[in-house]
């Protein structure tokens, strides 16, 4: 399911769990610019609001964090230009904080893709390939063992063996990477 599709569909659990993983991290950013938790939190909060009522029409190409992120940043930029708290130096340093922030990420990002891939090459073709059509297409296990004409025991004895090795090769990244796939 691409991001743009789960944006627009997403109902008021799907979007009260999205709030509780990120409202934290995002409040935390938000912080590091205004300096203010009270107005971090508002920022978040507005941000949020505005997800849930333009959830519909936003055009989102990239993960729901980085849209999180890109927009709390606009918003706590807007604040201080707003409140005229930053000298012109202090908002190129808060500039270059954001871009490094980003390039940071998105460098992670690809070194756990390549990673993931790597793993993913080392395994069976045909646990590969269910471990794929069970994350990729979001398929349930009955539906791959019916198009792969195998039985559903044996679609779980392939994901647990393609997840055993995603767990023991990329532990340092564990946590990240189940983030990742969830917000895939």
């Amino acid at each position: 399911m691409n991001t743009e599709k789960k944006i627009s569909s997403l109902n008021k659990q799907d979007f009260e769990k999205l709030f509780k993983e990120h409202f934290k991290p995002l409040t935390a950013f938000a912080y590091k610019f205004v300096n203010d938790i009270d107005e971090a939190k508002s920022i978040v909060h507005d941000v949020f609001m505005k997800l849930w009522e333009k959830r519909s029409d936003i055009n989102m190409t990239g993960s729901v964090k980085s849209y999180l992120f890109t927009s709390v940043n606009n918003r706590s930029l807007n604040y201080i230009r707003d409140n005229k708290k930053l000298t012109r130096e202090d908002f190129i340093l808060v500039n270059e904080y954001d871009k490094q922030w980003e390039h940071n990420y998105f460098n992670e990002t690809d070194e756990i893709q390549k990673k993931i891939d790597a793993t993913l090459n080392k395994i069976s073709p045909k646990a590969k390939e269910v471990f794929l059509m069970s994350r990729n297409e979001g398929l349930k296990y009955k539906e791959i063992a019916d198009m792969l004409n195998i039985s559903i025991k044996t679609v779980e004895t392939h994901m647990s063996t393609a997840l055993k090795e995603l767990r023991e090769n990329l532990k340092e990244y564990l946590t990240l990477i189940l983030f990742c796939i969830n917000n895939l």
